[in-house]
């Protein structure tokens, strides 16, 4: 009876486990209406984006203040543009972006949005009785009426004239007086406006009735709330300030553009989790299918989290998510690969799970915090291409810890429980049972991967490669420079698509009658990229566009970015990099150590540089995108870095006593044993990567170019440059560590009392 009910419980199990991979796959069926629900950028759905300078036209200081009123305003008239989802961010005191993805007449709201704020007085006839010149600049503030209720102070500038009005007014029969912002005659009217006076979808601000003349400051009552008040005052002062805005950046996506764009990522993201999953299936077999169920997981659970917080999914985010998929992948990486190990040691597959499991989390853990160090600083610096792929990368980062750590766990347990598996670990993880040792009759370990391969040996040969690709890009960059984008030298990119192939010199020709400077050229079968010198106003953007749309049925993108966007992105991008570098020197000393750190850093250094050289060399553009994939870069390379420590951590601690002479092979033995991960992470991250270069949008195709050639470098520099250099540093300071360690063993040694402790 035993028997039975043992096996009973096994298939119990089993059923239970597989009904809840069936509910797991259920939910992330969710993932087509969330999907669908999701705000997109402009980048994907075509749209207007625009970054102002806000001024005083007095010559005074902006402040928070001013600039909030702005914002403000800015909001009233886009909600009148009837935008869905726009996107106003105040940038530093003195800068407002705005995105309006979806708009169709770009220049129709770049228009409205630029023209400065105006406040008028009028009566509910909706004649003009004074203009925002009575009140004194940043008239109105938050007050209360009589009754202690919230109520709008306004300070009166001109008073006699503010007198003269009101005392007429309220000597009417109708003795209303109507604040407007942005009245327009033929479309505003109180008498259509009345009901919605006061409301975000009307220039209406208030309507106050005007029992007598005022010759001082005067208060607006009504049955106001606090946020209303604090809403109006907002209002009027952007009506009622000397302020003006200033195009200083702006970019155009035509809709057929994002459409293209967001069904090349999808089909190049679909590609790449489908390529991520087939290969952990055939290096891990069960375990990889239980961790492609949990990367179909993850990647419902980032989106359904996004969706929730209200976020506009861009380019960069996409491309964050993919990557993110396979640095994701890494966490189940790390721990199969250390239950192979303790199999391979001669352990039972339940402990085998246990100790694996237990051994890898703290790695996992360093890696990903450092991941999320570089992502959080990628976020407060970066401009907002780089801001969105940051925040796809910190939700990543997060939702990999609860996926591909805690549910991977949980299912594998389930599953270990039933005991099925457990002569069948080749079918479980791929290891066959002829390498597992029998500890029982002492046998040696049978599979010791890359045992014979030392890794170090060549250190020289490798630090002589790396220092010769630095020294040819170093020497390309001080000839000929980077091939900086827009984002980084100022001017203008026009995008133009047209059905037949346009020569160089019939685009030459047409960017001469504009009289416009080409500075750069790129000319493929359906589109042609020009980068110019001049900086587009408005006028201009509108007039290149009508040429080319005119004279060629084409589609332009134009994006302008102007000298004080190209010097605040250059400052951040150089910050932001220093940032990371010293928060992950901070990161690994405390929970390392220094030598570690230093180690490290040098590595990370040595990455940035290599992918810069290879940028001169090849002559590829270097955009806001590329400082975003230099940041992502430190942050992956850190994290292989790390799992390699971490071994060598451990190793190190294993060894009772630790020479000179060994420090070397220790190192080399912890390579051994992480350089099959090592391989199969690097694999599984280019392979999203590759698919969003052969079959992603261009708009991100200097990102992955740039993501592959540091995942290359990333995981060469930490097995051949970190590790050579902390074999180094150890040797060099180990015959002090030697001198203080005899030290102590002595004064112990004089304590021991024969017959006591000895």
């Amino acid at each position: 009876m035993k028997k039975i009910d043992k096996k009973n419980n096994k298939k119990k199990v089993i059923i239970s486990s597989l009904i809840l991979l069936a509910i797991i796959i259920g939910v992330c069926f969710l993932f087509i209406p969330i999907f669908k629900n999701l705000n997109f950028g402009l980048d994907l759905q075509g749209g207007f984006e625009v970054l102002y300078k806000v001024e005083s036209i007095d010559g005074s200081k902006m402040n928070k203040e001013k600039l909030t009123a702005t914002y403000k305003t800015l909001s009233k008239r886009i909600d009148a543009l009837g935008v869905n989802e726009p996107e106003i961010i105040l940038e530093g005191n003195d800068k407002i972006r705005v995105k309006l993805a979806g708009v169709k007449d770009a220049d129709s709201a770049r228009r409205q949005l630029s023209t400065v704020a105006t406040l008028s007085f009028r009566d509910t006839e909706d004649n003009l009785l004074m203009s925002s010149d009575v009140l004194k600049a940043g008239a109105a503030k938050v007050s209360q009426d009589s009754s202690g209720n919230p109520a709008v102070l306004l300070t009166v500038k001109n008073k006699d004239k503010f007198y003269d009005v009101t005392n007429k007014l309220s000597k009417k029969t109708n003795n209303t007086m109507v604040i407007w912002l942005d009245y327009e005659e033929g479309t505003n009217s109180y008498a259509t406006e009345q009901a919605l006076c006061g409301t975000d979808s009307s220039s209406c601000l208030s309507a106050a009735t005007v029992s007598q003349g005022f010759a001082s400051d005067v208060i607006i009552q009504g049955n106001f709330t606090e946020e209303e008040v604090e809403n109006l005052v907002d209002l009027i002062n952007s009506g009622s300030l000397p302020s003006k805005v200033t195009e200083i950046s702006s970019k155009t996506v035509g809709a057929s553009f994002g459409d293209s764009t967001l069904s090349k990522t999808l089909i190049a993201g679909i590609v790449g989790i489908s390529l991520i999953a087939l290969l952990m299936l055939l290096i891990y077999h069960f375990a990889g299918f239980i961790s492609s169920i949990a990367i179909i997981l993850y990647t419902f659970l980032v989106f359904f989290i996004f969706w929730l917080i209200g976020g506009v999914l861009t380019l960069p985010g996409i491309a964050a998510l993919v990557l993110g998929i396979g640095m994701a992948v890494d966490a189940n990486v790390i721990t199969f690969s250390r239950i192979k190990d303790e199999l391979y040691s001669g352990k039972s597959l339940q402990h085998a799970f246990k100790e694996g499991s237990k051994t890898s989390l703290r790695a996992i853990l360093d890696s990903n915090l450092t991941t999320l160090l570089v992502a959080v600083i990628m976020f407060y610096f970066g401009e907002s291409s780089v801001k969105g792929f940051a925040t796809v990368l910190i939700i990543t980062i997060l939702v990999t810890m609860f996926t591909m750590v805690f549910i991977t766990r949980i299912l594998l347990k389930l599953f270990i429980k039933t005991k099925f598996f457990d002569d069948k670990t080749n079918l479980f993880i791929n290891v066959k049972k002829d390498d597992i040792p029998d500890v029982s009759k002492n046998e040696k370990i049978k599979k010791a991967l890359f045992s014979k391969v030392n890794f170090l040996s060549k250190t020289k040969l490798f630090v002589f490669l790396s220092i010769t690709i630095i020294i040819i890009g170093t020497s390309i960059l001080g000839l000929k420079g980077f091939n900086l984008s827009v984002d980084y030298q100022a001017g203008s990119d026009i995008t133009i698509e047209t059905n037949s192939k346009l020569s160089k010199k019939t685009l030459q020709e047409e960017m001469k009658k504009l009289n416009l400077k080409v500075t750069d050229m790129t000319i493929t079968d359906t589109e042609s990229i020009i980068k110019i010198s001049n900086v587009l106003k408005n006028e201009e953007v509108l007039k290149v566009k009508n040429n080319f749309e005119e004279k060629y049925d084409a589609k332009v993108n134009i994006g302008v970015v102007s000298n004080i966007v190209k010097e605040e992105l250059i400052k951040n991008a150089i910050l932001s990099v220093l940032l990371a570098i010293l928060g992950i020197i901070l990161y690994i000393s405390i929970r390392f150590k220094f030598s570690y750190a230093i180690s490290s850093v040098v590595a990370l250094l040595h990455d940035v540089l290599v992918i810069f050289a290879f940028f001169a060399i090849f002559r590829l553009e270097v955009s806001t995108m590329f400082i975003a994939a230099i940041l992502a870069i430190i942050g992956y390379s850190i994290n292989d870095t790390i799992v390699c420590f971490d071994r060598i951590r451990e190793n190190i601690s294993k060894e009772k006593k630790i020479e000179k002479d060994n420090i070397e092979n220790i190192c080399n033995k912890s390579i051994q044993e992480t350089f099959t991960r090592t391989i199969y992470t690097s694999i599984t991250t280019m392979l999203p990567i590759l698919a969003l270069i052969l079959l992603g949008s261009r708009g991100i195709f200097t990102f992955n170019i740039a993501m592959l050639i540091g995942l290359i470098v990333g995981s060469y520099s930490s097995i051949f440059i970190a590790t050579a250099l902390f074999v180094a540093i150890e040797k060099k300071t180990f015959n002090k560590k030697r001198k203080n360690k005899r030290i102590y063993k002595d004064e112990y040694e004089e304590k021991q009392i024969k017959g006591v402790n000895c």
